[in-house]
């Protein structure tokens, strides 16, 4: 069995003799051949960049026998190719190059049909990959939840408080609802030009959708994840990571989705259990991913590989599970633990253990 072939089978929630292993930001700082990369052409050169793009997407799975590339690229690449563009603060952070303040604002930003020729250089770099990895490893692609990226749009960058954001939800929803219109069309097309390109799966990645009070997610985030679900492909494999939204793993559930990526604050089997009604003698629908507490990463390979097996051992007997961490790779990150970490996955038998 290949690695796409087992990633594929593990979201269709079929019996492996082991999960599938990748991880979230494994593209990225921990790794001293991308800090070599950014030093010389910079973050959002390497994004624009279909070459370095793929390049740095290749990384990590030379490096590890990780079973899926995830696309290096940002979610902000959409704001700016509706014509609001970003950078990275010197002090850290996100900056936009303006706010959305206003109605006008949100009509003045650029169609959605437009973004799949802004954004070409996506799909070029997914070709590349497509043709490099020659279908032995699942290639994935992804984009920000259409809430997760108003946040940042309306509140001009990162924040710690997301109060404009929530002010515009609760004192303007029609202004409120044409700017997410506008975002779910964009990543539609977005989505299924990705798809085209050779996509395997897509994540989306909701990682403000925590910050929503409990009775708001539905109205805020989650209808608009939904109809972007249902305008891609039936079937296609498309997994939803967010941040602090596990009280609403069920309501995920329902929107189409085929895996939910969780975060290390929640009990993965407990997840599994309660979106696929095990209780009541159903059968495993929904696959789940994750969850490993990317700070563990940080410590010794001894102390990973003990968590990452008792991890996998809560989910013995439970098919449709795509090991992950809980939330992306931590900057400072060992190679050492990444490594026992894969090595720990790949080692361990559902029959047998590790």
């Amino acid at each position: 069995m290949t690695s796409r072939e087992r990633f594929l089978a593990a979201c269709a929630c079929q019996p492996l003799e082991r999960p599938p292993v990748w991880l979230m930001r494994q593209a990225g700082r921990y790794l001293p051949e991308y800090r070599e990369m950014k030093a010389k052409h910079g973050f959002l050169g390497m994004v624009r960049t279909p070459e370095l793009a793929a390049e740095v997407t290749l990384q990590p799975v030379r490096r590890f026998a990780l079973d899926a590339a995830i696309l290096f690229s940002d979610i902000l690449v959409i704001p700016e190719a509706l014509g609001q563009p970003y950078r990275f603060r010197d002090e850290g952070g996100i900056a936009m190059e303006f706010t959305i303040g206003s109605r006008g604002d949100i009509d003045r930003l650029a169609p959605a049909d437009s973004v799949p020729s802004r954004v070409a250089y996506v799909a070029e770099t997914l070709r590349a990959l497509k043709s490099e990895l020659g279908g032995r490893k699942a290639l994935l692609g992804f984009g920000g939840s259409p809430w997760t990226l108003a946040a940042y749009m309306v509140e001009g960058g990162s924040s710690e408080d997301f109060a404009r954001i929530k002010g515009l939800f609760y004192a303007d929803r029609p202004a409120f609802e044409t700017l997410l219109e506008k975002l779910a069309a964009a990543l539609i097309a977005y989505f299924r030009m990705q798809i085209e390109a050779g996509a395997d799966a897509i994540q989306i990645f909701d990682s403000w959708g925590g910050v929503v009070a409990g009775d708001d997610y539905e109205a805020a985030s989650l209808q608009w994840i939904r109809r972007i679900v249902a305008a891609l492909p039936v079937g296609f494999p498309v997994i939803l990571f967010g941040k602090g939204t596990a009280a609403h793993a069920r309501a995920q559930a329902a929107a189409g989705l085929r895996v939910l990526s969780v975060d290390w604050t929640a009990n993965l089997a407990a997840v599994s259990e309660k979106v696929n009604a095990r209780r009541e003698g159903r059968p495993v629908s929904v696959a789940v991913q994750g969850n490993l507490d990317p700070v563990l990463l940080n410590t010794t390979p001894e102390i990973v590989r003990r968590e990452t097996i008792r991890l996998l051992e809560s989910m013995r007997g439970t098919p449709g599970h795509i090991f992950n961490l809980g939330h992306g790779i931590l900057p400072d990150a060992k190679l050492a633990c990444v490594e026992s970490l894969v090595d720990a996955v790949s080692s361990w038998n559902r029959d047998t253990g590790p």
